[in-house]
């Protein structure tokens, strides 16, 4: 039996499932939850910690032109989702990454 070589949330006591009450994003051919900011997987007895690649799907680049209706932080009330070595966003079913007076979209996911 293979080893599970991805980070665990430690002390995690939640399952996640289609009825826990958070985000479902398909990801690389599965489902994961967000879940306070981090964006977890069922597997097994523990919860891996998964992160959004940076690809040409969700691509971390400036996008000047696009205009949020505020900016975005931790108190936003828009989900933070782990996306490469930073935090995005989640609106409307695209990432949004809060850059000096703008907003960069860094593609969309697909929820579950």
């Amino acid at each position: 039996m293979a080893t599970c070589t991805e980070k665990h949330h430690a002390n995690h006591t939640h399952n996640h499932g289609p009825h826990c009450g958070h985000t479902a994003i398909r990801h690389d051919g599965h489902v994961d939850y967000l879940h306070d900011g981090h964006l977890h997987h069922m597997h097994g007895d523990h919860v891996d910690e998964h992160v959004i690649a940076v690809n040409s799907t969700n691509p971390a680049q400036c996008t000047p032109e696009v205009h949020c209706s505020h900016a975005h932080g931790p108190n936003c009330g828009h989900q933070q989702v782990p996306h490469g070595d930073h935090i995005d966003y989640l609106v409307d079913g695209r990432l949004h990454h809060p850059h000096g007076g703008h907003c960069d979209d860094h593609g969309p996911v697909q929820l579950a």
